[in-house]
């Protein structure tokens, strides 16, 4: 039966978003958002610029390649609790220290796609709950794929990661220290690294063009045409040949503005995570990513049937070796001890049985001794 239209006019009807503006505001909203790129591109400068806040620690330069021995990628999360009239938004930043810092790079992109997994099996197993009240979500909803500035065009491994995360996650690549290029070259850079993109088949977030405002849907279009987005992240304030103070890096050609349209795209990327839409990127990650996740884990899994692990962290491995041979020697001690212990009781053994004999020989010496005096003495036999 085709459904019917009818006019529902006083009714209260149209008061239906005022009443889910209410539940969204005292609910706020969970965000989490990857960084994901070599050391030393800016990333954790970008997020401290992007949230005018320290939420993430810089870390010691000095000791940056330390962990360069261990040959891991981690994953580092920090949270944070953000609040702007009266809506809290409650953060989270996935970091991934170590990734495309080695000679050898291969699979060193396999425990961010696993950590992308991980999220989405997760809350799918506590969809499967009889209980499912307070879910912990840390799905991905938006990954900045950190470029390094050379000016020439992707590498293979920032293809072979891209690809993989774009079909798990929604992928924003971005251009990291654009003050480091001239405007051409920059314009050059960002047509090569969309020829790659296309050419490549990799899958980029697209946000929704057409709106009924006519601004809102010519925003969408100056957004969208900046992608690849270039950036600058500075958290110092500088000041200006014509005396503004803004957040910039200061040059002895003069400043870097951040939110200056003409320098970077900081401004059009912020307006795209945060501003006008975060919430598409949160449903773009439960409508798409995870359902289609949700489909080919059902499709080739019994139900409760546990996700098989296709990585192992070779630190975790390297770890477990080590347990291993240590444990190993301790059991190789403990059983030399004990075969010493066993050699110490057979020797105690054999020593009492001699100290047996030798005194059950000096008793049968004795009583043959007495026989014998018995004899002499003409008294017949000894009795016993």
């Amino acid at each position: 039966m085709a459904p019917v239209t009818v006019s529902a006019a006083g009714i209260g009807v149209a008061h239906l978003p005022n009443q889910r503006h209410k539940i969204v505001t005292k609910r706020g909203a969970n965000f989490t958002i990857m960084v994901c790129g070599e050391s030393g591109v800016g990333k954790t400068t970008f997020i401290n610029t992007l949230f005018t806040t320290s939420i993430k620690d810089y870390k010691d330069p000095a000791k940056r390649h330390e962990k360069q021995l261990d040959r891991t990628v981690e994953i580092e999360i920090t949270k944070a609790e953000l609040e702007e009239k009266m809506f809290k938004v409650k953060l989270s930043v996935i970091d991934t220290p170590g990734f495309g810092d080695y000679v050898n790079n291969y699979d060193s992109w396999m425990p961010v796609v696993e950590f992308l997994d991980d999220q989405h099996e997760n809350y799918m197993r506590q969809e499967q709950q009889p209980v499912r009240q307070g879910v912990a979500d840390m799905r991905v909803h938006a990954c900045l794929y950190f470029i390094r500035p050379t000016g020439h065009s992707l590498k293979p491994l920032d293809i072979e990661v891209m690809k993989r995360l774009g079909s798990r996650v929604n992928l924003i690549p971005v251009i990291a220290k654009a003050d480091t290029l001239t405007p051409k070259d920059l314009a050059e850079f960002k047509r090569r690294i969309l020829e790659v993109i296309e050419a490549q088949n990799i899958r980029v977030y697209s946000c929704p063009i057409e709106s009924d405002d006519e601004g809102m849907t010519e925003r969408n279009r100056s957004i969208m045409a900046a992608m690849p987005f270039s950036v600058i992240g500075s958290t110092q304030t500088v000041r200006t040949p014509d005396g503004r103070e803004v957040k910039g890096r200061q040059y002895s050609w003069g400043v870097a503005e951040v939110e200056n349209e003409d320098h970077c795209d900081f401004k059009k990327l912020r307006n795209l995570l945060i501003r006008t839409h975060m919430l598409d990127l949160i449903s773009t990650t439960e409508e798409q990513h995870y359902e289609n996740y949700r489909q080919q884990q059902m499709a080739t899994r019994k139900f409760g049937e546990p996700k098989v692990k296709k990585y192992e962290n070779p630190k975790h491995r390297e770890k477990e070796d080590a347990l291993r041979k240590v444990f190993t020697e301790q059991v190789r001690q403990e059983e030399n001890r004990f075969r010493q212990w066993e050699q110490q009781l057979i020797s105690e053994r054999d020593r009492l049985n001699k100290d047996l004999e030798t005194q059950h020989a000096q008793i049968k010496a004795l009583e043959a001794d007495l026989e014998h005096m018995y004899h002499q003495h003409g008294r017949g036999t000894m009795r016993k």
